[in-house]
């Protein structure tokens, strides 16, 4: 399955404070999901070739901007914050987005930002981790993680009736508490990365990179520019 085409994919972490505990939105994936079934995840998914005209209303800041630019095609993947909005509403409901006019008709998968008068917002954005599928999986990705304060949802946290059927389960879950799920390997991973990062303002000075690529598999750091083995 080395011939299995790497796709670009984005993924979004929401990070809710507030009284008690930090806690993150997950749901399952279903049990005949061809990639990770019964995993518990964060929302996300593909690159859409749709992503790619999205004006967003502010744009994610400009380290974040120049890491994510660290990859075979800077144009797409400059895409991926609006990846990763839109797979957020489809998969939870939930918007990240501000009070604003498109000013041309919406595209399809984005028409219910526009009917409700918002236009996606990548300014809470943070570009926190990047990690390629290793070979042999029945579908590869070159996924993006981004971390963002559920405080810049537009609506209510807790209103998943938009949701599609992708992911079950939706459910607000402390921090702490997220690997008692059933989690993918990687998932796991980005968990510690994320629970080193809430207390801490700003993109992080590095973003790891897990880069298994069909000749090896190396665990780099994305600075931005330049990506480099961790000293």
């Amino acid at each position: 399955m080395n011939d299995v085409p790497v796709r670009d994919a984005a993924t979004l972490i929401l990070l809710r404070r507030g009284a008690g505990k930090a806690r993150i939105l997950m749901g399952q994936r279903g049990a005949k999901a061809a990639f990770m079934p019964n995993k518990f995840v964060f929302p996300g998914g593909a690159l859409d070739e749709g992503d790619l005209d999205i004006e967003l209303a502010e744009p994610i800041n400009e380290t974040c901007a120049k890491r994510l630019s660290e990859a075979p095609d800077p144009d797409r993947a400059a895409a991926l914050p609006a990846a990763a909005i839109r797979e957020l509403w489809e998969e939870t409901g939930l918007m990240l987005a501000q009070p604003g006019s498109w000013g041309h008709p919406a595209p399809r998968d984005w028409r219910d930002f526009d009917r409700r008068k918002l236009l996606p917002s990548a300014a809470a954005l943070t570009f926190v981790f990047r990690a390629i599928t290793p070979p042999g999986r029945p579908r590869r990705f070159d996924a993006r993680f981004f971390l963002a304060d559920a405080a810049h949802v537009a609506g209510d946290l807790d209103d998943f009736s938009a949701a599609s059927d992708e992911l079950s389960h939706l459910q607000w879950i402390a921090l702490d508490e997220a690997r008692d799920l059933d989690l993918p390997f990687i998932t796991e991973v980005v968990l510690a990365e994320v629970s080193a990062l809430v207390d801490k303002a700003g993109p992080p000075a590095s973003v790891p990179f897990f880069n298994n690529t069909d000749e090896a598999s190396l665990f780099q750091r994305i600075y931005g520019p330049g990506v480099r083995l961790p000293e």
